[in-house]
């Protein structure tokens, strides 16, 4: 028998409470290719605009910065536009801080986005396997109560292997989904600590300008 077919056979033999997880698993992948592609362009996206921002920055070159990061799509993009804009006008540095932080409100749920369900399906998908090695149990003793006593332990046998199907079968997709909210939820921690950190640049930046200049750093 071929791994295909034994595939097939799992499942045939697996009951109707399968496809529910089947499903799960479905919309867990597609949920987790989806956010490790975002992830992965916008770290890119970020460490590009920041190295090509970041020498005109050190120049005091605000208005070149401001209309490249204006018209970025990259998080970090956001983040100083919003700084160049409050820079603007006079202010502290906490101002400056805020009106920076706000883009980051606006970043941070967008890389969270959706990546909570995979461990939320990792859950619910144990549950039904479970639910389901649990009705193929109770139609196993049904079905061996009605049978010769000869006949018991072979089919009871069979029913609890049919039933344990169920619970395999989401363990098997539940452990790697955790595995993958781990390591999305560490891609993103490490893309918003490389905002935070630019964001201390770029505020270091600007109050080190100020300083040499002895007035407001803004052009």
């Amino acid at each position: 028998m071929t791994a295909f077919q034994t595939a097939v056979k799992f499942f045939q033999d697996s009951g109707l409470f399968i496809y529910p997880s089947i499903l799960i698993m479905a919309l867990g992948l597609a949920i987790a290719i989806e956010r490790f592609m975002f992830l992965n362009r916008a770290r890119s996206e970020n460490r590009k605009l920041w190295a090509k921002v970041l020498p005109m920055l050190q120049n005091g070159r605000f208005k070149d910065v401001l209309g490249i990061t204006s018209e970025s799509d990259a998080a970090i993009g956001k983040i100083v536009t919003n700084g160049l804009l409050r820079m603007q006008s006079p202010g502290r540095r906490e101002d400056l801080d805020a009106a920076m932080e706000e883009g980051m409100m606006e970043i941070v749920p967008r890389l969270e986005k959706r990546t909570h369900y995979i461990a939320t399906f990792a859950n619910v998908i144990t549950l039904v396997g479970l639910l389901g090695t649990i009705i193929g149990l109770i139609k196993g003793f049904t079905a061996v109560a009605q049978v010769n006593p000869a006949e018991k332990a072979e089919l009871l046998s069979a029913s609890i292997s049919i039933a344990m199907n169920n619970t395999a079968f989401a363990l098997m997709v539940a452990i790697p989904f955790l595995l993958i909210h781990a390591f999305l939820q560490a891609r993103t921690s490490e893309i918003v600590d490389g905002l935070e950190a630019a964001k201390i640049s770029f505020l270091n930046l600007v109050q080190r300008l100020k300083a040499e200049q002895g007035a407001p750093a803004a052009r």
